[in-house]
């Protein structure tokens, strides 16, 4: 079902534009700095700027997948998403925390959404945008699920002069060769994800192993594949014997399966996500796979664990972005986890976590910039200031738009060592994101004008 807002116009003349900055008007949203009001008279119309901005609410447009092989992880993102909105028209503590100049509102103004679903194709995701930026003059728009759909978007945006902020997104192009100015991720994604669970996994298991890979067939699959390859054959001597490429939503992994478990592997790393992931887990067991061959999952589907069943991902490795039990070490984590768990009734997954991360570092920039004109908006991301997060210090390279931040390596539970019904992973490392990530411009970045 999709949902939309209408946006709530007022056009301001010169002289309603001087009283609010003499503090003649008020409202339920107010703390707008009345300056800056009056100083984006300065600034040329570009994007939905200045209507999406010029009434006591702004507008942010979602897409996420809400049908189709990542529903589940969709549903999972939006949650945070509409969290993050809760919080911050309500003022909450987390979000003064992360946003210091937050107070009710971004920049005083109501937060209101429209909620799409993508489908995972970046067709309809566009579409669905297209819509909210048209319609609703959406100041921001964000998701993806699928980093075919957050490419997509990206240059939807740098088209229109909308901001974005992927989702969940792991392909290296997203900031990478598909890049734009006014495109931002949070997320980790394949470079980082090898980097970091590469020598956890070498430590492990072995140098000098034969590997099989599953990979869905587009930009994720093919760039978390690569970069996990690169790493553990030039690293470790480990040889890939056979990778596997499906579809996205494959009904059956069987002819994959039988190559795989043809092939002399040791090892199958399975770079599938969502309901894929699932699948072809499950049916990898049912092939008798992980009966000879030691599982790795480069890049962690939310809800895996409890999806695939079984144990299966007991002592299984994997990468990931959050995971509930960080709220021991972060108190930021501690907060989320318990506002998550306190509204939906159960641990929040890490694309819920990376969703509600998402708005609450946009409204810093907002609020650092003092105004929602997209280059001005930019310009604040790009300046690099360290903010606190559900994982500590992190901050945004200017040259790629790249959020530098942990990443997390976790290794299944056996039932049986599970505390509590959602106790899946052990986290094993917390790995600085500084060291893992490639240089701003090796993977082709090249981020566009401002205007």
């Amino acid at each position: 079902m999709t949902h939309r807002e209408a946006p709530f116009h007022s056009p301001l003349s010169r002289r309603a534009l001087l009283q609010r900055a003499a503090g003649v008007t008020a409202g339920a949203f107010c703390g707008v700095n009345p300056l800056q009001v009056v100083r984006a008279e300065t600034h040329p119309p570009i994007g939905t700027y200045p209507a999406g901005a010029s009434g006591s609410s702004v507008f942010i447009g979602i897409t996420v997948p809400r049908t189709g092989t990542y529903a589940v992880q969709g549903e999972d993102e939006l949650k945070g998403y509409q969290l993050a909105i809760e919080h911050l028209n309500g003022g909450h503590e987390l979000i003064r925390k992360i946003s210091p100049r937050t107070t009710k509102g971004v920049l005083g103004k109501e937060v209101k959404f429209g909620v799409a679903d993508s489908e995972a194709k970046p067709n309809t995701a566009v579409q669905e945008q297209s819509r909210f930026i048209s319609e609703n003059k959406a100041v921001l728009i964000t998701g993806s699920t699928s980093s075919a759909v957050a490419v997509a978007l990206n240059k939807l945006a740098q088209r229109e002069k909308v901001l974005y902020v992927a989702g969940i997104s792991g392909s290296n192009d997203t900031t990478g060769k598909d890049c734009v100015r006014y495109g931002f991720r949070q997320c980790f994604y394949g470079q980082t994800a090898a980097a970091a669970i590469g020598p956890v996994v070498v430590s492990n298991l072995g140098k000098n192993k034969k590997a099989a890979y599953l990979t869905p067939d587009y930009t994720y699959g093919h760039t978390v594949q690569h970069s996990m390859e690169d790493y553990l054959n030039k690293n470790a001597g480990w040889t890939t014997v056979t990778n596997q490429v499906a579809p996205l939503g494959a009904p059956d992994y069987s002819s994959y399966l039988l190559n795989v478990a043809n092939s002399g592997a040791e090892v199958l790393l399975n770079v599938n996500w969502g309901h894929d992931a699932v699948l072809s887990i499950q049916q990898a067991k049912q092939f008798g796979i992980l009966d000879k061959m030691q599982l790795v999952v480069p890049y962690q589907t939310p809800f895996l664990a409890r999806e695939v069943g079984s144990g299966l991902l007991a002592g299984v490795y994997a990468a990931t972005d959050f995971w509930w039990t960080l709220e021991d070490k972060y108190p930021l984590a501690k907060t989320f986890v318990e506002a998550f768990d306190k509204k939906y009734g159960y641990k929040p997954e890490w694309g819920a976590n990376n969703a509600y991360m998402e708005f609450a570092l946009w409204a810093d920039a907002v609020e650092n910039a003092g105004s929602f004109y997209p280059p001005d908006v930019i310009k604040s991301y790009e300046a690099g200031r360290k903010l606190q997060s559900t994982v500590g210090e992190v901050y945004f390279r200017p040259e790629d738009h790249q959020l530098v931040r942990p990443v997390i390596i976790v290794r299944g539970k056996k039932p049986g060592d599970m505390k509590n019904k959602e106790d899946f992973y052990d986290v094993v490392e917390i790995i600085p994101g500084e060291g893992l990530m490639q240089k701003p411009d090796a993977f082709g970045c090249s981020l566009g004008s401002y205007t």
